[in-house]
């Protein structure tokens, strides 16, 4: 999924529920178990050679990341003090994709990050239409901002 959807999702999970001994492990979860719904996704063409690594990127780092932030601290922390909790929650739940990123750009493989993208890899199902794989991502922040 795309980031608005991982980080806002994890954010949620923290401003919910503010021990991290249990907010931390949940928003981690929640992204595997996001990335089990067929969805649409930055990296969608790095599998393919549809879109290359560097506007991938580009894509994610200045369109979706920025929206993912924008979005955690207008349902989050707009009028309210500030929560490290909150973004605590929102970087765990992007965490498994900032372990991705060393192989995908980089070419590194090494333990234990190997082990982890292996385990994501398991999880993530994706779809190029962008059709069918944008709406479930939209539900959950919809769903996000309703139970906030």
């Amino acid at each position: 999924m795309l980031s608005i959807a991982h980080g806002p999702t994890g954010a949620f999970i923290a401003a919910k529920i503010p021990n991290p001994l249990i907010s931390i492990p949940l928003a981690i979860a929640a992204h595997y178990l996001q990335d089990r719904v067929p969805h649409w996704d930055v990296g969608q063409g790095l599998s393919k050679q549809t879109k290359s690594k560097k506007l991938a990127f580009v894509q994610e780092l200045l369109i979706d990341f920025p929206l993912s932030i924008l979005i955690v601290y207008l349902f989050f922390q707009h009028g309210q003090a500030f929560n490290p909790n909150i973004w605590l929650g929102w970087f765990c739940g992007l965490l498994p994709d900032f372990i991705e990123f060393p192989y995908l750009f980089l070419k590194w493989r090494f333990f234990p990050l190997v082990h982890l993208d292996n385990i994501h890899k398991f999880f993530h199902r994706s779809t190029p239409n962008i059709f069918v794989g944008l709406p479930p991502q939209i539900a959950v922040l919809i769903l996000i901002y309703l139970l906030k």
